[in-house]
């Protein structure tokens, strides 16, 4: 498994912990689970983190996107794997600075999906955040490289 990737998975857990459970986890407990998953990856721990406190911080802007994209779901009645998934790839498209390909997000989060969540999760999480993908904003272009934004449609 690639380094992000498994990083994208330890913060999957994390959030999935910090949803199922009502008592939040003290910080160091938080960063030595990151830390142990990750094998003392200093890189990756910090990318994890940063991927699990970017999606904390932006969770009163991404579930309401996420229930507006979600036809005829609402976040509590979701499996909460998928929700996660839902939310970390939600922040990754929409709020993470580093801006990561299009692509990339949602493939992630579809094997995420399809490993933690229930036979039909993958295609469910492709549906939503396709159309999340669509409705984001045009400063967060999709990358066509992993680095340059893709030139902007012309006006119609």
């Amino acid at each position: 498994m690639a380094r992000r990737s498994r990083a994208r998975e330890v913060a999957l857990q994390l959030l999935f912990q910090h949803d199922q459970n009502p008592t939040p986890v003290p910080r160091p407990a938080v960063e030595r689970f990151a830390r142990e998953r990750l094998l003392g990856d200093a890189d990756m721990v910090a990318y994890c983190l940063a991927l699990y406190d970017g999606t904390l911080a932006r969770q009163p802007d991404i579930d309401p996107t996420l229930a507006a994209t979600a036809t005829n779901w609402r976040l509590s009645r979701m499996h909460p794997a998928d929700r996660n998934v839902l939310r970390l790839a939600a922040y990754e498209l929409l709020h993470d600075p580093a801006g990561p390909p299009l692509e990339v997000v949602i493939n992630e989060a579809v094997e995420l999906a399809r490993r933690f969540g229930s036979k039909d999760s993958a295609g469910f999480v492709n549906g939503v955040l396709d159309r999340v993908a669509k409705a984001r904003p045009a400063d967060r272009a999709p990358r066509t490289d992993g680095g340059t934004p893709a030139p902007a449609d012309p006006p119609s």
